[in-house]
């Protein structure tokens, strides 16, 4: 009697492991990436590209601009001084929390003068949509709300909002006065957080022309604050790469995790 209470001691149990290996099969998953539409910039292009881990959640959003893309980028036109391009994302691809994705080049930079006034690109992922996004303003009176300081808890430590940083159908700015820009070094790269009516709209990877055209390999921590206006999916790092096999360049939101 013992001897048959044994073996089935020992079936039940095997049982059992294969139903949680099964399980741990079933829950996992390979690694996807989804890619949005290309969009013309320079004489190349820039789209979304979207991965997940084994898990089947974010792990990385970005934009890939390939190696032409940066020939033949528009120069300023009378009163024109920088150029916008929306990126659809992924139609198939996971939810992370972004709706927009606009890729802004700025052919002689902008203020603060002698500090980002170098031609570069602005990336900006915002966690709003385009039509939220386009109605932002900053113009005529009762402008009050719409530049309503965030609650501090908003903002990464030792971020500010300088004055004149409000830029319609985009938001405030907010940034790192003790980044190296602001020590006396030439503009590279850094992270912009953006908002309106005291929300937190946008992350903005930064970064110059002359490092793109150094085919960087560049990983960085990304300032986090203690917490974010919408539920979604946030990076750790970010990241600015040239792959030399696929000649793309490629600005990344990395290691991302999720915030409610």
């Amino acid at each position: 009697m013992n001897t048959v209470l044994c073996q089935l001691r020992i079936t039940r149990s095997i049982h059992t492991l294969a139903f949680l290996a099964l399980s741990g099969l079933a829950s996992a998953s390979e690694p996807s990436t989804f890619t949005g539409t290309p969009v013309a910039v320079g004489d190349g292009t820039a789209h979304v590209m979207v991965t997940t881990n084994d898990m089947n959640e974010p792990a990385s959003v970005s934009v890939v601009l390939t190696k032409n893309a940066l020939q033949g980028l528009p120069e300023i036109q009378g009163d024109q001084v920088a150029w916008e391009f929306t990126l659809p994302l992924p139609e198939n691809g996971p939810n992370t929390g972004y709706q927009n994705v606009v890729l802004d080049w700025n052919p002689v930079g902008h203020p603060p003068e002698g500090v980002y006034s170098v031609p570069h690109f602005d990336v900006h992922f915002y966690l709003i949509g385009d039509e939220e996004r386009e109605a932002i303003t900053f113009q005529g009176e009762g402008n009050e709300p719409a530049l309503s300081a965030p609650d501090p808890q908003l903002l990464p430590d030792g971020y500010v909002i300088p004055p004149d940083t409000a830029v319609d159908q985009m938001g405030v700015h907010a940034l790192d006065p003790g980044g190296e820009e602001f020590q006396g070094q030439p503009f590279s790269h850094n992270i912009i957080y953006g908002y309106y009516k005291g929300q937190l709209i946008f992350i903005e990877p930064m970064l110059s022309l002359a490092l793109l055209k150094s085919l960087p390999d560049i990983t960085a921590t990304v300032p986090r604050p203690e917490r974010y206006s919408f539920p979604g999916w946030y990076p750790a790092t970010y990241r600015i790469g040239f792959n030399v096999g696929s000649g793309e360049y490629t600005i990344a939101l990395d290691n991302l995790q999720r915030f409610d």
